[in-house]
């Protein structure tokens, strides 16, 4: 099924970019966006910078909470991510449009190497941030090397060698941050400085270690999957290969070509049809540099998609935000989403982080005649029908539906959690059952209890996820187990969960191990809304919660919720997707003991068919505690299951699918 493209504002009538050129609705006829927009927008975000320069142009401090590295460090981050973004736009115009910024950089570029300017950068330490922001220094230095570093002074070379070159028998975190020196002294190789081929090539192999196959890395030891696949693991191989020219071993540059081609055939799918990436994961302040990765697929010729679908996705990112406040009325990226909003980061987030997403303009490298640029504009995934994906590799399970541009992600694989024995504590944005691209999780997460299961103590405290371990994905099931652990108990109850989905429906199968009498919660989608709070409704079995434009979250006790509460939580500056949000959930009062089959029936959408239709059959009876082969499907919201002896669950959803999970 096909939908037209979401009617959004003008794109050409911004209040925070007042100076983005006309809308093209022949090259770009779902975004309307260009190169030109593209290169608007950088000018934009470079120029708001500017009241926020160090005397020696060496740092930006912009205003906003600073990191646990400290100002000094937050300086030169606001720095090296801006000359990141810079380089980009001096490249792609030949440096010809950018007279100012080649100035401005080289200036800075002096003054962060010079010892006695009151403006230097800190020094390259071990496991220090400044170890990040060389890795974006060395490839802003390579992508403008006719026009800043050629042009250096000898004493400001020597001097940028030395401060990189700090690298050199560094200890470097054992994650993303390897291929930070991989970079980095790929560069200080390039220029005939001193580097360590040993620790180059040890970064790489380190690299293949943290392969999981079908295009997926996870980000260290453990099972941490997100977006440092797209805006590190892939995008820096590229960028070292584009350093290292000839000098690269072309086996690790052809593998890595290869892999990123496939995880490209399955990134596509994490942009809903409003432009929105899907909410998952660390790091989300960074926002569109999401897109990073479809861009360096078309620079290393590593990717599967056409032109115009690549550019559509990028552009429809870029715009998304845009559309909602980003960058700020000061031309600023703040440390949020939309607006600022602290959750969404961690303890190394300082007021210049955002600016990573700078990778997002990698684009700009390509020339202004290139097919990304000049085919006309084809649509996403999500707009051309309903798709489920299986992501064996990261223990993800995708499915979208085109009729309102919603990618929803069901997780039974990422945790981000070192190895055990490593405590296993809850991130609202790992260890919750479902993301979209529509929604956030409710932070913090230890009473939270949207798209999460858990055993209540006597207190009302749930227990949390911890560590994910994963049973499989296969065709529309995903399947995982959890521990969960009662405050003070110390004993461990197993909860076997198992999702099936179908269009917008997602049905989960919970086996679940627990004392008598136990208290068993479950939620569903938390929606959130900046104008009002969404409305609540409840059932027998059943509550929902609906957003003023008709986004609604769903939850229906299908089996075992009998006697079952049903309820709305409503929270106030808990949602990245605003400040007023609510979750439906249902309560089991009690546990019968053993092993009890819970099934539940959770729904996202912004489909009046599909929300009118659970309103429809909101009166139907919810029963299927009658464990026997003949018994009628328990029907509920127009989905229906049944439970048999052996504890096999045959589910029917609303339109005649039919799907078995066997015990």
């Amino acid at each position: 099924m096909s939908v037209p493209h979401v009617s959004l504002p003008d794109p050409t009538h911004l209040p925070n970019l007042p100076r983005l050129p006309p809308a093209d609705p022949l090259v770009s006829p779902v975004t309307g966006w260009t190169r030109a927009h593209w290169e608007a927008v950088a000018d934009r975000l470079l120029d708001a910078l500017t009241p926020y320069a160090s005397p020696g142009l060496a740092q930006y401090r912009l205003p906003g909470r600073p990191s646990h590295s400290g100002p000094w460090s937050d300086g030169l981050e606001g720095f090296a991510r801006s000359f990141l973004l810079a380089a980009f736009r001096i490249a792609g115009s030949g440096g010809r449009q950018t007279p100012g910024l080649i100035e401005r950089y080289a200036a800075g570029l002096a003054s962060g190497t010079d010892p006695r300017s009151p403006d230097h950068w800190p020094p390259i330490t071990d496991r220090s941030q400044p170890m990040v922001e060389a890795a974006s220094v060395a490839i802003a230095l390579h992508e403008t090397r006719p026009w800043i570093w050629d042009r250096l002074d000898d004493r400001v070379r020597q001097r940028l060698a030395d401060w990189l070159g700090g690298f050199l028998g560094a200890v470097v975190n054992d994650s993303n941050w390897r291929l930070f020196q991989v970079i980095t002294e790929e560069f200080l190789a390039s220029v005939g400085a001193p580097h360590s081929r040993a620790e180059i090539d040890a970064g790489l192999a380190r690299l293949e270690d943290w392969y999981r196959g079908d295009g997926w890395y996870t980000d260290g030891d453990g099972r941490k999957f997100d977006y440092y696949n797209a805006w590190a693991l892939h995008l820096y191989p590229v960028l070292w290969a584009r350093i290292a020219g000839p000098r690269a071993d072309p086996r690790p540059v052809a593998e890595h070509r290869a892999r990123l081609r496939s995880f490209l055939h399955d990134h596509q799918h994490f942009f809903g049809g409003d432009g929105a990436p899907v909410h998952q994961g660390r790091s989300l302040t960074y926002r569109f540099g999401t897109t990073a990765p479809l861009w360096a697929g078309v620079l290393a010729d590593a990717t599967p998609l056409p032109p115009g679908r690549t550019r559509r996705l990028a552009s429809g990112a870029l715009r998304h935000f845009a559309e909602r406040g980003v960058p700020d009325e000061r031309g600023l990226l703040t440390l949020g989403w939309y607006r600022p909003f602290l959750p969404v980061t961690q303890r190394y987030s300082g007021p210049a982080s955002p600016y990573w997403a700078s990778k997002a303009f990698l684009g700009l490298l390509l020339p202004a005649d290139h097919p990304v640029w000049t085919a006309p504009e084809e649509p996403g995934p999500v707009e051309t029908g309903d798709v489920r994906r299986a992501l064996p590799a990261p223990g993800w399970l995708l499915h979208s539906t085109a009729a309102d541009g919603i990618v929803r992600l069901v997780n039974h694989g990422s945790d981000r959690l070192p190895p055990p024995p490593t405590r296993a504590d809850d991130s609202p944005h790992y260890a919750r059952f479902a993301y979209s691209s529509a929604t956030a999780p409710e932070t913090p997460a230890d009473r939270a209890p949207d798209n999460h299961i858990a055993l209540l103590a006597p207190d009302g405290t749930p227990t949390p996820r911890g560590r994910i371990h994963p049973l499989g994905v296969v065709g529309a099931r995903a399947a995982s187990w959890h521990r969960a652990v009662l405050p003070g108990s110390g004993e461990g109850h197993r909860i076997e969960s198992v999702s099936v989905v179908h269009g917008p429906w997602e049905v989960r199968v919970h086996r679940v191990d627990a004392p008598p009498g136990t208290p068993v919660r479950e939620g569903g989608w938390a929606v959130a809304d900046d104008t009002a709070p969404p409305l609540g409704r409840t059932g027998p079995g059943r509550a929902l919660a609906r957003r003023a434009d008709g986004l609604t979250s769903t939850i229906v006790g299908l089996h075992g919720w009998r006697d079952a509460g049903a309820a709305v939580a409503h929270a106030a500056g808990a949602n990245a997707y605003g400040h007023h949000s609510a979750t439906p959930y249902l309560t089991l009062p009690a546990h019968p003991g053993g092993t009890h089959v819970l099934v539940t029936l959770v729904v996202l959408s912004a489909d009046p068919e599909v929300n009118g239709d659970l309103e429809t059959n909101g009166d139907r009876k919810t029963n299927g505690d009658r464990k026997t082969n003949g018994d009628p499907y328990a029907r509920g919201s127009g989905t229906r299951v049944r439970v048999a002896v052996s504890g096999e669950v045959e589910i029917r959803f609303p339109d005649g699918t039919r799907e078995r999970v066997p015990r």
